[in-house]
């Protein structure tokens, strides 16, 4: 079965960049009928709060990404203990003692001699090891490395091959004893029988010393996708923006969650960038192939552009709760609506009070008196203008933008021939003869 998993830590708001990771991770899982498990990260206690957490919930919630599982790794560090000494056990793990500021002076080196900063395993000659356990330091752990090639078959980048030899061994546990991420992620991959680990590409280099722990403990190697990261219009970096690119902040300038999730599952593939009702019809369409390998421009007009498209067909069935005005008035407003909190304004023109703008006193009393008697439907408007314009000779702009004014006060908005009928005859006479109503 396909099993994939959303990893969030709970030291910040989710942005953009984390929905999209969770949002292709639940498009493949629900496209092959597999599990989107969520797993979070709070193995930082220092900086993981209850609150972030709770956050994560309620975005992932907000987007439609229900899950089929959770747990919190601070739950797990049995798990986590047993890896560690499974790996220490074949000969995987060992203990290293210099000092961030010894390690840094070994980078430098290496930097002034155009040498990768590869840690230099000192750790390992005995005599050192005595040494600095005979000062009392204490160590961290590191991963050792097979210093050979390491490939595998991405689902998005096709074959990659990379030389663990240009790498450091990964710190694994620090000197406090506390797991860093790689090996938890790892063990709890193993556990929760991952088959997919599908996420940004800033993790390419990370698979490589992956994979090697993942056989080290004997377990299954998931596939793996690395799709490029997100940027910004021009091709910038989003780090500095991530606060204003919030699911919160999304949420709360009333971007709807659908649009959200259209673009973000459209943005850098081969598929134009159209707005999706469901996010079943985005897991059908999904497809690993379809993801270019260029970096994917996150523009926030074009979110706001897609987010009043997908307004534009949305039926009334599914903004009911939000719109009590009815059928008829969501159906005359919603070719004018950019964000769905645009229906109170909407809803103003049709029930006031709105204060009539009378551009042409003499059309608007010759039309007030050529209103025709309720019932009114979609045809009234057009057998009431043609009479007014035979009346008066008014045509084009001449004849429609003064009644749009008197009837609403606004230059442009909703085809009168919808919102005619829901203003009705006692309110449009009123307006049209200069009145508040």
């Amino acid at each position: 079965m396909t099993v994939v998993r959303f990893a969030p830590s709970p030291t910040g708001l989710l942005h953009v960049g984390n929905a999209r990771t969770a949002l292709l991770n639940w498009l493949f899982a629900k496209k092959l009928s597999g599990k989107f498990l969520l797993r979070i990260d709070d193995t930082d206690a220092a900086r993981s709060t209850k609150a972030f957490e709770e956050a994560i919930y309620r975005d992932l919630s907000w987007l439609g990404l229900t899950h089929d599982g959770t747990d919190r790794q601070i739950n797990r560090l049995a798990i986590y203990s047993t890896a560690f000494y499974k790996l220490q056990a074949v000969g995987r793990i060992y203990p290293c003692f210099e000092t961030e500021a010894e390690l840094e002076r070994q980078r430098s080196l290496l930097a002034a001699r155009k040498l990768p900063p590869v840690y230099n395993r000192a750790s390992l000659e005995p005599a050192n090891k005595a040494k600095w356990e005979a000062e009392g330091r204490k160590p961290h752990w590191r991963f050792k490395l097979s210093r050979s090639k390491v490939s595998w078959t991405d689902l998005v980048r096709g074959p990659v091959e990379i030389d663990t030899a240009t790498m450091s061994d990964p710190v694994l546990v620090r000197e406090d004893g506390a797991f860093l991420y790689t090996l938890p992620s790892v063990a709890d991959d193993i556990d929760m029988a991952i088959s997919h680990v599908v996420r940004g590409e800033d993790h390419v280099t990370n698979t490589a010393a992956q994979i090697e722990i993942f056989e080290a403990l004997g377990g299954p190697v998931p596939k793996f996708a690395h799709f490029p990261l997100l940027v910004g219009a021009s091709g910038e970096a989003l780090s500095k923006r991530l606060g204003s690119l919030s699911l919160e902040q999304l949420r709360g300038d009333g971007v709807e969650p659908m649009a959200v999730a259209s673009y973000l599952a459209k943005i850098g593939t081969s598929d134009p960038v159209e707005p999706r009702l469901t996010l079943g019809e985005l897991a059908t369409e999904f497809d690993f192939a379809k993801i270019g390998r260029a970096p994917a421009h996150f523009v926030p007009d074009e979110l706001t552009a897609l987010n009043a498209r997908l307004l534009h067909i949305t039926p009334y069935s599914a903004v009911a709760g939000h719109v009590p005005q009815g059928e008829a008035f969501w159906d005359a407003i919603k070719p004018n609506l950019t964000k769905l909190s645009d229906v109170a304004e909407m809803a103003r023109l049709v029930s006031g009070p709105v204060t009539p703008v009378i551009e042409d006193a003499g059309l608007a009393a010759k039309a007030a008196a050529l209103l025709p008697s309720e019932p009114w439907d979609e045809n009234t408007w057009g057998v009431w203008t043609k009479a007014v314009s035979a009346e008066t000779g008014a045509k084009g702009r001449g004849l429609f933008h003064p009644l749009r004014l008197a009837l609403t006060a606004q230059e442009h908005g909703p085809e009168l021939k919808k919102l005619l009928p829901l203003i009705g005859r006692e309110r449009s006479l009123a307006r049209l003869e200069g009145k508040t109503a």
